[in-house]
Order: structure tokens, then C-alpha cells, then sequence
């Protein structure tokens, strides 16, 4: 009987040695050279599809919910806490059909629209430029317009422009004020079509870069005096060669940003639930949204060829987890749950932006409301917030902070032989000199110990606040809407200017340091 006593005792001696990891040490770089982190990283995506704008954001003014002019006030006050810079409307590949004299002038004259792209719907446009920029005001947002180059023309875009920002007499500003409107909204940010590469067109990148350069060039005047910042339809994902072309043949001087594409997905015939899922699955749904790092990594250094200077920004205009839709939800709809793997994703995601800041300028989550990786869902007069959407109040303290550069070895999360790093951060330090350190811990079944050299930043105590729920698959529900929230977290001690962090499997933790 010892024999087999020994041996069991050798096998539990050896799993507790190896659980036992050697901490991760962080370094802090105090560069004053580094970049600032743009406040539009922590953008919004608003298209026309399911239930994101009909039936989420706008319920019209004769709905019992209360809303201001049709758009529901919970909605504009969560996303007001959640200081969203900027909003991107209205797709995606419905920008791409979508012409904007539809949804202007009295609501009961407007013509219908089918949505080809997204269920076949037959929307009213009763949602339209005026509800949107208007909205837009109400968060305190910027627009970011998309602009239709698949199937409208080069005036119809030029008019779009004159129509939001002219503030003279002119065509355009003339009827926008007889549409009730009398100060222009200076609509700042322009898409040229969306995913030209596929749904937007499925033109090549030179033939797109020729579109590009007519429409860009009648949008404004030689020295674009309303300085609007024009951006181009980006990649899909890892095609390097379209952001070659268009970096190659596009002018600098009529061009303000390039955007890319990325969806963290399994398998796009086979994209998995968005509840029930397994730990092999949650590796492979990271695996996709960790390669983000590589993405940015080779898409600035092509830039960097062209632009050295970095006066074009990187805009990555649609991110976000993709699953199945719910049991029992149109598949066209694209609704999903909003589980912890989501907190984790966009923790992760986010500190990539971060120590990306010195190309990358704004990116949007997709989508705001009911849609993919959404921060809102609705149902009917309730509403919840998903544990995204507290990762990103949490972040919310990097938007134009300072970026203070980072420096460490993760340790390696794996599974099935395949292995990702387990360990992601981002520190910044803002006006106030208050220090903000986030920390994500993707691997979801050992804690990882943390050390961090605090004594230079000038800093004496601090406070974090933690996301982390008993179970991968957990999330707030219109039943149990407050499951996972943001706590108090105590993990953590500062020894003489050093920082000791424990970080459970699959959390987000933002510190504070004042």
C-alpha cells in the first residue's frame, strides 16, 4: 500500500509546485515621449440591424418609455456614464445602401427601406440624420458619419457634407434648415464607404483607391478649411497588402485615417455559443482576439513606411466578439449574451489600443446596443448593462491620459498544447497625476502574482476596483441584471514602492494611484 501512496503523493506535490508560478514583474517606463491615449479608442458602433437603433436606441416620441425626441433617456444617460466619445452610424454594410435624403424632412413623407443585409427588414427611416446628430449632441458624442460610395454617387456624399457642416447659404444648408435645423452639427468625422473589400463594393484595394481619392476629393476644398477627417475603408483583418495600396496611392494631404477590421470569431462557419461554451472554447475566442496585437503590430509598420510621421491615424472601426445568435432570435439580428470571456476580450483589447496610442486613434466597439458584443441590451422598457460595458467605465479613466509605456514576459495560458499570454496591461497617468494600471488576467483556471515598481510615479496609496464572476459563463440578465459588476478589490499590497498583486483566473482590475 505505500507504493501507491508515494506515487499519489509524488503526482499532488508536482500539480501544486507547478500552480505555483513565479510572479510577472512589470516594468514602468516614465517616457516622456510617448503618446497620449486618444479619448475615440473608447468609441461606439450604431448600424442598422436588428434591434440596435429600432427597438433599442429609438422608440419613437409616442412610446410610453421615457425618451427625448424618440431615443430612449436610460440609454442616453448610461452611455453619458460611460463618457462615449464618439459614435459611428449607420453601418457597416447598411451605410453602403443607404442614402440620407431618405431620412430627412417630415417622418410620414419618408420612403421605406428594405435592409438586404441584416433580416430583410423593412425599415420607415424614421431614424434618421437629424435623430442621429441630434442624439449625438445629447451624449455629448462625436459623430462619425459612413458614407455611401457602394451604391451612391460622389454629389450625394458632397451634399451629406454641406448638409451637416455648411453654416453659409447654400442647396444643402438651405433645406437642412427648412428640416428645422438652423446651426450646422460640423460633423468631423467621414467614412468613405464601408469594407470595400466585400459587402461595400467587393472592388480590389487599387480600384478602391481610385473611389477613394474622387469622393474624398469633392468632399471638401483644396486645403479642407472645415477640417473634416476623411477615412478610408480598411482591411479585413490580416490583408496587409490593402493597407500597402492605399497607403502607397493615397496622398497624405486627403487622407486623415485608414481604418481595420477584426472580429475575434472561432470559426466563421462554426462561431460557437455565446453562453455555453468550454474553456478549449474561450482559448481559441482569446487566441483570435490577442492576434489584434499582431494586427496593429504589422498594419502601423506599413504605415510607418509611408507616414512616417504618423499623421494619419489608425481607425479600427469595428471590433468585438462574434457567436451565435441567441436560441430563438433571428439569425440576421446578431444578438448575443454578454458573458465574462466579453470583459476579458475587451480588457484585453482595450490595453492593446492603449499601448498602441501612437497610431491608433479611435476604434468602435460593435455594436452599442443588442448587437454582437453589445455594452446595452433591451427588452421592451427594461434595460441592463453587460460586464463590457463596465470594463469600459473602468477603462474610461485612460481617455487622454498619458500613456506610460510598460515592459514585461507574460506568463503563458495553456490549452490543448496551444498557449496564449496570460497577462495583459496598460498604465497611464492623467492631468491630475493620478496613475491608472490595467490589468487582465486571460487565463481561466490559475491566479497570476503581479509585481510592479511603483516608486518613481510619484504616487503614495492605491484603490482598484475588479471584475470577476464564479464562472466563465456567467452574465447580467434582465432577471439578475447586477451579477457581475464592478467591486472593491484588496488583492493586492505596496511594500515600500513595490506592488504585489494577486489576479484571480479571468478578471479585469483597474488600479488607482494618487
Amino acid at each position: 500500500m505505500k507504493k501507491p501512496f508515494l506515487l499519489l503523493f509524488a503526482v499532488l506535490y508536482l500539480q501544486t509546485v507547478s500552480a505555483q508560478k513565479e510572479s510577472v514583474t512589470i516594468t514602468i517606463k516614465n517616457d516622456a515621449s510617448a503618446a497620449t491615449i486618444n479619448k475615440n479608442i473608447y468609441g461606439h458602433f450604431a448600424e442598422h440591424l436588428g434591434h440596435c437603433i429600432y427597438g433599442g436606441f429609438f422608440v419613437g416620441d409616442t412610446s410610453k418609455i421615457p425618451n427625448t425626441n424618440g431615443v430612449r433617456n436610460d440609454i442616453i444617460q448610461a452611455l453619458k456614464d460611460l463618457k462615449i466619445p464618439n459614435l459611428r452610424w449607420p453601418g457597416g454594410c447598411f451605410a453602403d445602401t443607404y442614402h440620407w435624403k431618405d431620412g430627412i424632412g417630415p417622418k410620414e413623407q419618408r420612403p421605406t427601406i428594405v435592409n438586404q443585409w441584416w433580416g430583410g427588414v423593412t425599415e420607415d427611416n424614421s431614424f434618421g440624420t437629424h435623430d442621429f446628430l441630434n442624439m449625438c449632441e445629447l451624449l455629448g458624442a462625436e459623430p462619425y458619419l459612413s458614407g455611401n460610395v457602394g451604391s451612391g454617387t460622389v454629389q450625394e456624399l458632397a451634399d451629406w457634407v454641406q448638409y451637416t457642416n455648411f453654416g453659409g447659404k447654400s442647396p444643402m444648408s438651405d433645406l437642412r434648415r427648412k428640416n428645422g435645423r438652423t446651426e450646422p452639427w460640423k460633423v468631423k468625422y467621414w467614412g468613405i464607404g464601408n469594407e470595400a473589400w466585400g459587402c461595400g463594393g467587393n472592388m480590389t484595394a487599387d480600384y478602391y483607391a481610385n473611389e477613394y481619392r474622387k469622393f474624398a476629393t469633392f468632399m471638401s476644398d483644396w486645403s479642407n478649411t472645415g477640417g473634416i477627417t476623411r477615412i478610408a475603408s480598411g482591411s479585413n483583418s490580416s490583408d496587409y497588402n490593402w493597407t500597402e495600396v492605399l497607403m502607397k496611392n493615397i496622398p497624405r494631404n486627403m487622407l486623415g485615417g485608414l481604418g481595420v477590421h477584426h472580429y475575434a470569431v472561432i470559426n466563421w462557419d462554426k462561431k460557437g455559443s455565446d453562453v455555453d461554451f468550454s474553456e478549449k472554447q474561450y482559448f481559441e475566442t482569446m487566441q483570435s482576439a490577442l492576434k489584434m496585437e499582431e494586427l496593429v503590430t504589422k498594419h502601423a509598420a506599413i504605415m510607418d513606411k509611408y507616414d512616417p510621421e504618423k499623421k494619419v491615424a489608425m481607425i479600427v472601426d469595428e471590433w468585438g466578439g462574434w457567436y451565435e445568435v441567441q436560441k430563438g432570435t433571428n439569425p440576421g439580428f446578431l444578438y448575443q449574451q454578454n458573458t465574462m470571456r466579453d470583459a476579458v476580450l475587451a480588457g484585453a483589447t482595450l490595453n492593446i489600443f492603449n499601448n498602441h496610442a501612437d497610431r491608433v486613434r479611435m476604434a468602435n466597439l460593435a455594436q452599442c446596443v443588442n448587437v454582437l458584443q453589445a455594452v446595452i441590451l433591451t427588452d421592451k422598457a427594461k434595460m441592463i448593462t453587460t460586464p463590457t460595458y463596465h470594463v469600459m467605465k473602468m477603462y474610461s479613466v485612460h481617455q487622454d491620459a498619458k500613456l506610460l509605456p510598460v515592459d514585461f514576459k507574460s506568463p503563458l495560458y495553456t490549452v490543448d498544447g496551444k498557449s496564449i499570454p496570460a497577462v495583459s496591461a496598460s498604465v497611464s497617468k492623467d492631468q491630475k497625476g493620478l496613475v491608472h494600471i490595467s490589468l487582465v488576467n486571460v487565463d481561466a483556471v490559475n491566479k497570476n502574482k503581479i509585481e510592479i515598481d511603483v516608486k518613481d510615479l510619484g504616487v503614495k496609496s492605491f484603490t482598484g476596483s475588479i471584475i470577476t464572476s464564479s464562472k466563465l459563463q456567467d452574465y447580467n440578465s434582465f432577471e439578475n441584471p447586477n451579477k457581475i459588476v464592478p467591486v472593491a478589490f484588496k488583492g493586492f499590497e505596496n511594500k515600500k514602492g513595490k506592488l504585489e498583486i494577486t489576479l484571480p483566473p479571468y478578471s479585469v482590475l483597474v488600479l488607482e494611484g494618487k
